[in-house]
């Protein structure tokens, strides 16, 4: 991927490379990027800036990661972890009793979502964006999609309706919508999403 200019970085001191080692230094690169990296995107944050923000000498960054590609990959990983399945998935099954209200109450999670300050829209969307579906970065951003809609057809299926694929797809545009909506400044955009949504719903009833 294209290089990023970079400050120059100041090591830390051993005795506090050895203290991070201790604590996981690859965890902490990553929680880092991904602090960095869901605000500001890809091509804006270089590799010297997360060595400097992490606080661990490049020799370490190295250590773990090959490249700042093989750090982005981390990043998408652990943003499917946290985001996708611990937030929408879980806070959904949660807010919902049954399946279809599961599905509807993914609108509620985004509806609180949008409106948090440090709302960011969604990553995967982000970073196929900036680097294209050609890419690496872009094919495996493809593939956190695809897992999103894996999670829809999931609750489509459990809760009876006909077509699960057609729909989780159909489902999904309805997400994404909604993020760039929110990210335009609509308020409302969950709502709107949601009360689609439950047409939908309907359309795919057996």
């Amino acid at each position: 991927m294209n290089p990023t200019p970079d400050h120059s970085v100041i090591e830390p001191a051993p005795e506090a490379e050895a203290a991070i080692s201790l604590a996981d230094a690859r965890q902490r690169i990553v929680d880092t990027a991904y602090q960095l990296f869901a605000r500001r995107g890809i091509r804006d944050v270089g590799v010297n800036e997360l060595i400097s923000s992490a606080g661990v000498a490049k020799a370490t960054f190295y250590r773990h990661f090959a490249s700042k590609d093989e750090l982005v990959l981390a990043f998408l990983e652990q943003r499917d972890r946290v985001w996708t399945v611990d937030m929408i998935v879980a806070d959904a099954r949660r807010r919902g009793g049954t399946p279809t209200e599961q599905l509807l109450a993914i609108f509620d999670v985004f509806g609180d979502w949008f409106s948090r300050d440090d709302f960011e829209a969604c990553s995967f969307i982000n970073v196929l964006l900036e680097m294209g579906a050609n890419h690496p970065l872009g094919r495996a951003s493809i593939d956190y999609l695809a897992r999103i809609r894996g999670h829809v057809q999931q609750l489509a299926e459990e809760a009876g309706l006909r077509d699960t694929e057609d729909f989780s797809r159909s489902w999904h545009i309805l997400m994404k919508g909604s993020i760039i909506s929110a990210t335009e400044g609509d308020a409302g955009a969950a709502k709107r999403a949601q009360a689609m949504a439950r047409t939908l719903i309907e359309q795919y009833r057996p």
